[in-house]
């Protein structure tokens, strides 16, 4: 099993933070990324001693950003939970093991209700993260800019493209703000390449994160994603030119999909490991 691997917690979601790490850890697996939710359930303080005790390395976390409505309560309320997150993402990072990363997912957040204003939005993720970036700064965290399939423009993610959100993060040193890239956003892109080399030429590749897209599309789009190999995405290419930028972390399978939720999570984290080492790890380096 490759040693590279780690298991996003929305891959086994109906897991609680301790099966989770139990069975992750169990498996062989030695990293894990972990989501917001869960750790608020079980208390962040508790959540970090179990990931202590369980050995694993800490990924990522999600997730922050939804950022986009214009100036007043609920944006003030929106930065003040992503200042949260980031303190959140610290503390975790350091209870991980050696190897651990202190990476906050960001996802920019969709168009204000009523709005068609797809400019205005993308130009307050920018505010953000220049609101954001100082507080992460002190607290050692990378904000992970992962931009999202265009078909979620509307009310995920106004950032489509991995040079988009290069273009949000380069005013701002690579430790602070990166990038993450998720294959089932990005495949498609006919600039993906130039962009994955762009953004390793700047270190800003905060997170590679992986699984698969296939044809047709679960009716709740948001629900389509599958183990790598399952589908169309070219996991050689795509490894082989994030491997190029000598993006050396944690590579995360991500998997929102309700027949692999409604699976044993023990079972999903094998079979998951076995599809990470057939299609993804050869390409590695």
């Amino acid at each position: 099993m490759s040693d590279r691997l780690s298991i996003n917690q929305a891959t086994i979601k109906y897991a609680d933070l301790p099966t989770a790490l139990r069975v992750t850890a169990d498996a062989g697996v030695e990293a894990i990324g972990l989501w917001r939710e869960p750790v608020a359930e079980l208390g962040l303080e508790e959540s970090a001693r179990r990931l202590a005790d369980s050995g694993l390395r800490f990924s990522t976390y999600c997730r922050g950003g939804f950022f986009t409505v214009p100036k007043g309560p609920e944006r003030r309320a929106s930065l003040d939970d992503n200042r949260r997150a980031i303190d959140e993402t610290a503390a975790l990072a350091a209870a991980g093991a050696a190897g651990s990363t202190a990476v906050l997912v960001l996802v920019a957040g969709g168009l204000p209700s009523g709005s068609r204003d797809l400019v205005g939005a993308r130009e307050r993720v920018a505010e953000a993260l220049s609101e954001l970036s100082p507080h992460a700064r002190a607290a050692g965290v990378t904000l992970a800019i992962e931009p999202l399939h265009p078909m979620y423009a509307a009310d995920r993610a106004v950032i489509s493209t991995l040079g988009q959100a290069l273009d949000l993060a380069e005013p701002f040193a690579a430790e602070e703000v990166g990038v993450a890239l998720d294959t089932f956003h990005v495949w498609w892109d006919p600039q993906l390449f130039a962009q994955i080399e762009r953004a390793g030429a700047s270190g800003r590749i905060a997170t590679y994160q992986v699984c698969d897209w296939r044809a047709p599309l679960e009716a709740d789009v948001l629900l389509s994603r599958h183990h790598p190999g399952e589908g169309v995405i070219d996991f050689e290419a795509i490894t082989r030119a994030v491997a190029a930028t000598g993006y050396d972390r944690d590579v995360e399978v991500e998997i929102f999909n309700q027949a692999v939720w409604d699976a044993d999570p023990a079972a999903v984290v094998r079979r998951t490991a076995e599809a990470f080492d057939g299609a993804v790890a050869p390409h590695l380096g």
